[in-house]
């Protein structure tokens, strides 16, 4: 394998890239030390959240250094859209795996021989092959990247095991650095990374998991349908994931919503090859607003505009669920995560994990689930929870972006509510579930009440002046704090644990947390847009569009929606102006910058008063 001898970088060629190649005056938190650390010859592993920047902290070294960077990545979807992405910037890239022909293979093969390319995207499994690995002893190598490195650890939340091999990349680069990125892994993840990959002194790097653009908001789940629709409609037009657990909910969501008239598809793993390749293209290509899917959808996607993700069933870890999270609002801008959640959702996840034969699996599964519960169920600051399962602690006492510091939180007393619902349990022998319950407490004439004779006994009806939601919602409430429980199996029925004793005989209160929605007249920081033209704002996207479908790239390549926004902020009418926006380089500009000061010259004649006002409002 062969190495050219390493040579300094000037400070003014490190900003000259940042800036001509990828369109930044700046670096994002951590990037500097990473990008300076791997142009020293220094091996790098960092923890960065999805939406940190992390791809720019191995392609800008790729540019500036001499040779091939080999990105090893699991993602076969996305690689496509990286190498369209770092090609828009002028970066010399390309990717070798299944998907491409073998004459197509042939060509890439020939570009890296000729050392003809920055970066080269690789699967793990063709990695490990010993006549790759001998075609890269032909190469000039400048710096090995691992992509998605909590694959690589079985403590991790997707673990496979094809990443086993990567624990032979620093004998394969003894004279280069090598470079591991994840987005999520607690410490016990990432010590087990830095042994597996054996990584030589490096820079370790954790950046805060604290997504300051994203709202997290968790929701009382009780039809599901309805508030689904409900949430749609308040983000018109914006891209957007929902996942459902299984492959039967996932087609009939997506099927109600486009009889809703939404952009809706679905994504999971029965369906055909060419019908999810089609599915994702159209959701990437923004032809369609929403996919609904299963967990089977999302490492392939570097869609960076993402307006919302919503979680209708339960996520199966934290990790998951930060991580699913995460791919909302990557360019940076305000995005929404809901989660609907309601403990009879806990009964069907829990029928799966007993059928896990080992115990020790079924232990960690269980252990998994009850952390998940733990985060929806709290009345705690949803940030300050999820920081603190990733080992961080937030600083602040309210984070302004998730329901439960937006809304208002009251200690109410719910002794005599909790005693209806206890006595119609005890009373039922603690044979039915919450549903029976309820009916019984809020005085339902249906045949099975009927039937059992429930209309006689004395809690019958004693409730009939709060909805069934409240009822819902305090039954979940008493499972939470331990009062209650439910039994195993897909019908699960309520019993009374040992706290019920004192609450029913009144020698203890129980008392609740109630969290009123924020009023719709609070906007919470992770949702202020600025002075943002939104009718230019649509413009430019439709222009975005059209020429992404002209060069047959996914639109937030051309330009992401921050880029957008700010040229619908400042209005820029020069290439000069142009190069001061967000994500345009000199590439950029030269490709797409004259079609976008056309327009906004054009708006500007036409919207004179409009440009004026929104000029004054940004000015400082």
């Amino acid at each position: 394998m062969t190495h050219e001898s390493r040579k300094p970088v000037s400070d003014k060629a490190l900003f000259d890239t940042l800036h001509k190649v990828f369109g930044f005056h700046s670096f994002r938190p951590n990037q500097e030390n990473i990008v300076r650390a791997i142009l020293d010859g220094r091996d790098v592993f960092a923890v960065m959240p999805t939406g940190g920047g992390k791809s720019l902290c191995y392609q800008l070294p790729a540019v500036l250094l001499s040779g091939t960077c080999v990105v090893i990545s699991p993602l076969i979807a996305l690689m496509k859209d990286q190498v369209d992405g770092a090609r828009a910037n002028g970066i010399r890239a390309a990717y070798l795996n299944s998907s491409l022909s073998p004459e197509e293979q042939t060509a890439v093969q020939q570009e890296l021989l000729s050392d003809s390319l920055d970066l080269l995207y690789v699967a793990p499994e063709r990695f490990r092959l010993e006549h790759f690995q001998k075609l890269l002893g032909e190469v000039n190598i400048s710096m090995a990247v691992v992509d998605e490195a909590h694959c690589i650890s079985e403590w991790g939340h997707d673990f496979r095991p094809d990443y086993l091999s990567l624990s032979a990349l620093v004998h394969l680069f003894p004279e280069v650095p090598v470079a591991a990125f994840t987005a999520t892994a607690t410490l016990k993840v990432q010590q087990d990374i830095l042994h597996k990959l054996s990584l030589r002194n490096p820079l370790l790097v954790r950046a805060s998991f604290d997504r300051s653009n994203l709202f997290y908001d968790i929701r009382f789940k009780e039809n599901t349908n309805t508030q689904l629709v409900s949430i749609l409609k308040s983000n018109p037009g914006k891209a957007g994931i929902i996942y459902r657990t299984s492959r039967k909910s996932v087609n009939e969501t997506a099927a109600l919503l486009k009889t809703k008239g939404f952009r809706a598809l679905p994504y999971h793993a029965g369906l055909s090859d060419e019908e999810r390749r089609r599915n994702q293209e159209a959701f990437i290509r923004d032809e369609a607003d929403i996919i609904v899917a299963t967990i089977a959808f999302g490492m392939g996607i570097d869609k960076s505009n993402i307006r919302f993700v919503i979680h209708a069933d339960l996520p199966k870890s934290i990790e998951s669920y930060y991580q699913e999270t995460g791919r909302a609002g990557r360019d940076g801008e305000p995005a929404r995560c809901t989660l609907l959640f309601s403990q009879s959702d806990i009964p069907k996840v829990r029928f799966f994990i007993d059928t896990i034969v080992d115990e020790t699996e079924r232990a960690k599964a269980l252990a998994t689930l009850q952390k998940v519960i733990s985060f929806a169920s709290t009345s705690v600051c949803r940030r300050k929870t999820l920081l603190d399962y990733f080992d961080e602690t937030y600083p602040h006492d309210n984070c302004k972006s998730c329901d439960i510091c937006l809304g208002t939180r009251e200690v109410v007393d719910s002794t005599v509510e909790a005693q209806m619902l206890l006595s119609a349990i005890a009373r039922t022998e603690e044979r039915f579930g919450a549903t029976h319950i309820v009916d019984i407490v809020t005085g339902s004439r249906n045949k099975k009440i009927l039937d059992f004779g429930h209309d006689r006994l004395k809690t019958y009806g004693v409730g009939k002046g709060r909805s069934k939601k409240f009822w819902r919602q305090l039954i979940d409430e008493l499972l939470a704090q331990k009062v209650i429980a439910k039994s195993e199996g897909l019908y699960p029925a309520l019993y009374l644990l040992e706290k019920a004793v004192p609450v029913l005989k009144g020698e203890k209160k129980l008392e609740i947390v109630r969290v009123q929605e924020p009023k719709k007249t609070k906007t919470s920081k992770a949702e202020e847009e600025g002075s943002c033209d939104h009718n230019l704002f649509d413009l430019l996207r439709s222009l975005r569009k059209e020429i992404a479908d002209e060069q047959n790239i996914p639109p937030y390549i051309v330009f992401s929606d921050r880029s957008l926004r700010d040229m619908a902020t400042v209005y820029p009418v020069t290439g000069e102006a142009m190069l001061s926006v967000s994500g345009v380089g000199e590439v950029k500009l030269e490709r797409y910058g004259r079609r976008f000061l056309q327009l906004i010259g054009r708006y500007r004649e036409e919207h004179p008063e409009s440009a004026s006002a929104h000029e004054k409002q940004s000015s400082p």
